[in-house]
């Protein structure tokens, strides 16, 4: 992201290679438009902690579903579901081990 940031030409782009994928889980009582903002502002998460987050070259998805019946703000909701988001991005970048020719970040 800095190189591209400071006018450098992106080498190396082809299939989406940094894909990243979650599901927002809420006992809230929400809609489809409700369950859409939910994962809208979900999305912020990886803004947070990806970098250079929503590019075109990415499959960045995040879902978000509702198994209850109780009542709250989506908008309230999307908040606090985009710093859960983040935080288990980073916590996930923490925990992951290396495979052969991969190395992981523990490892950097």
């Amino acid at each position: 992201a800095r190189a591209l940031a400071a006018g450098a030409a992106p080498g190396g782009f082809g299939a989406p290679r940094h894909t990243t994928i979650g599901v927002i889980a809420t006992d809230a009582r929400l809609g489809k438009a409700e369950a859409g903002t939910l994962a809208a502002l979900g999305m912020l998460g990886f803004a947070r902690a990806l970098s250079p987050p929503h590019t075109a070259l990415d499959g960045d998805t995040l879902f978000a579903l509702s198994v209850g019946e109780r009542a709250a703000d989506p908008t309230r909701l999307g908040l606090a579901a985009a710093e859960a988001v983040a935080r288990a991005i980073v916590r996930g970048v923490r925990a992951a081990t290396s495979l052969p020719g991969l190395p992981a970040a523990r490892d950097l």
